[in-house]
């Protein structure tokens, strides 16, 4: 039976990031992809306008919809836009039977916040505690752990704060550092070191989403945490590397990148 994942998300109408990230991603994979969309965006690769949130009712809708019909395997978050919505996705989540992977989307790749800040608090002890996984870039992880995050030790010191408010796992994205763009995972007591090259390219839009919809994907597969972060990390290099350089700003990576041994 083909494996199934869902993600609950905000739209990206010019398809780089968010829900029509996460699709293109699952769809990669080979698993199939459903849905749940938590606010819409008004954006381009140049930049974001508006950003109109869904009611919860509305979003909790979809939600049980999809639960009840087709369960999936294997579900992910991102911008879930303010208290309110945070509140009622981790209220279903902590029954969720299946890993839950939290991408905490605070502000958009041209700043643009889809976060309000007195919503980080829900974040950190409402959703993040009924997460198999939690993925923040360096900023993402500076206001979860309350700490500045500039390399490799304080990113370790992030992940471990984090963890404490309940999460599993965590994995902080390096993306922003210098030099090589090396990713920390800390799983089951124990640091995993994930580098790659630094890709010198303006088309990055969608990549943490891109990223977290290809790890949802890969443990809806059946993979391990450090197995499906490894794939997801080979994937998204390879979508930045090739990356069809579309749009007259950020553009998005190459969801068409061949997914690296999907069969093994």
């Amino acid at each position: 039976m083909i494996p199934i994942a869902l993600t609950i998300a905000g739209s990206d109408p010019s398809g780089g990031a968010g829900i029509q990230a996460d699709l293109k991603t699952f769809h990669q994979f080979g698993v199939y992809g459903t849905s749940v969309i938590t606010l819409l965006t008004v954006q381009n690769t140049v930049g974001v306008s508006r950003v109109d949130t869904l009611s919860p009712e509305l979003v909790l809708g979809q939600l049980d919809a999809v639960l009840q019909d087709v369960p999936p395997a294997a579900a992910k978050t991102g911008a879930l836009g303010n208290a309110e919505l945070l509140q009622a996705v981790a209220e279903r989540a902590r029954s969720f039977t299946f890993p839950l992977v939290v991408d905490p989307v605070m502000i958009s790749k041209h700043g643009a916040a889809l976060l309000p800040e007195d919503a980080g608090v829900v974040l950190a002890t409402e959703l993040l505690p009924a997460a198999t996984l939690v993925t923040p870039n360096l900023h993402e992880a500076a206001a979860l752990s309350g700490i500045r995050v500039h390399d490799l030790r304080t990113m370790e010191e992030a992940a471990e704060r984090i963890m404490a408010l309940g999460v599993r796992s965590v994995l902080v994205k390096g993306g922003h550092l210098g030099g090589e763009a090396v990713d920390v995972l800390l799983w089951n007591d124990e640091f995993h070191r994930f580098p790659a090259p630094r890709v010198q390219t303006r088309h990055t839009h969608g990549t943490g989403c891109t990223y977290s919809a290809a790890i949802t994907a890969e443990l809806a597969r059946g993979r391990s945490i450090p197995d499906a972060v490894a794939r997801a990390k080979r994937f998204i290099t390879g979508a930045i590397q090739s990356a069809p350089g579309l749009g007259r700003g950020c553009g998005p990576v190459n969801h068409w990148y061949s997914v690296p041994d999907l069969g093994a």
